[in-house]
């Protein structure tokens, strides 16, 4: 492997910029196999990866890239061979350790999903880690009971973000027919409808003026992905027995609650971190999408190569950004 081109943040004076640019092996981090890359994503994580104070990247010149998928180069383990076809989500990518964004990665094997009979590398990053995450939520709340037998009430939030998009399209797959989305883009209300909601709400819908410790019961459970004020308004609206999952924070880090939810309507809240889930229960998941969860062609995806990225990351920052950027990289 001689040089290839990845895009590289690096920081100087306290000033982050990136770029796509012609590098070296030797800025790869440690890892006992080499990926050629086929395909990457963009989640809201690589986003922040190149904003000053983003708190994602820890080391410059960084990486970034958070997902991965494409075909073992190189392998000093038994455990994955040459011309293997593989993909990687989460652990420490694009953050202390060089990620997808890259025509070759370099990644210990703890961290490698072997790619599933039944999916393409292309499907894997049209999942990717917002829709890895997405199947954590609805597998987290289905361990709490929620069950298309019942058909509950079910909210999604962030609706037209990557990982609500994938999660309404999941629910509907699975056969659930009561699921609400809850988006700020107005204009993309018959998209959502298409992906399997049977109706999009709004903010002005479900935030009320002022805050009560309890509210009407309209949910059965709730797939948050956003967090801050839009959680705090919904975890009193949540029915007796009910749960909310939470897996991310672009509303804010902070809630407004109270225990009465939780001591009154035995409300739960499920945390869901699909970036240091374990390794060894990663392949069910994966196993899902290549099976029952076979959606990837139904959802709203567009392709891009790595000197696209930066309209990706404005879109996103601008908050125009739809559904799924899938990064081709050779």
């Amino acid at each position: 492997m001689e040089s290839f081109r990845a895009c590289v943040v690096r920081e100087q004076n306290q000033e982050v910029s990136y770029s796509v640019e012609n590098t070296y092996p030797d800025l790869l981090s440690k890892g006992n196999v080499i990926i050629q890359t086929a395909y990457s994503s963009v989640n809201y994580k690589d986003h922040l990866a190149v904003k000053a104070k983003g708190g994602v990247i820890r080391n410059y010149p960084m990486i970034p890239g958070i997902d991965v998928s494409g075909t073992v180069v190189s392998s000093n383990t038994d455990a994955f061979q040459v011309g293997q076809e593989v993909l990687v989500t989460g652990f420490e990518m694009g953050m202390t350790h060089t990620g997808g964004f890259s025509e070759y990665v370099q990644v210990p094997e703890e961290w490698i999903v072997p790619l599933p009979k039944g999916l393409s590398l292309r499907d894997a990053m049209v999942i990717g880690t917002a829709g890895f995450t997405a199947a954590l939520s609805i597998d987290a709340l289905e361990n709490m009971g929620m069950t298309k037998s019942e058909q509950p009430e079910i909210l999604v939030t962030g609706a037209s973000g990557g990982v609500g998009s994938v999660a309404i399209r999941l629910l509907s797959q699975s056969g659930y027919a009561k699921i609400t989305a809850l988006s700020r883009k107005k204009q993309e209300e018959k998209l959502l409808l298409s992906l399997g909601a049977k109706e999009v709400l709004y903010p002005e819908d479900v935030i009320p003026e002022k805050l009560k410790p309890l509210g009407k019961q309209r949910f059965q459970y709730v797939l948050d992905t956003v967090g801050g004020n839009v959680a705090s308004a919904l975890i009193p609206q949540i029915f007796y027995g009910g749960s909310i999952s939470m897996c991310g924070n672009a509303g804010g880090i902070k809630m407004e609650t109270t225990v009465l939810p939780f001591i009154l309507r035995g409300v739960n809240i499920l945390g869901i971190d699909s970036v240091n889930y374990p390794i060894e229960k990663r392949s069910r998941i994966w196993e899902r999408f290549a099976n029952e969860w076979h959606i990837m062609d139904s959802l709203c995806t567009h392709e891009i190569g790595l000197d696209e990225l930066g309209k990706t990351f404005s879109a996103i920052e601008q908050g125009t950004h739809v559904g799924r950027a899938i990064v081709k990289i050779k």
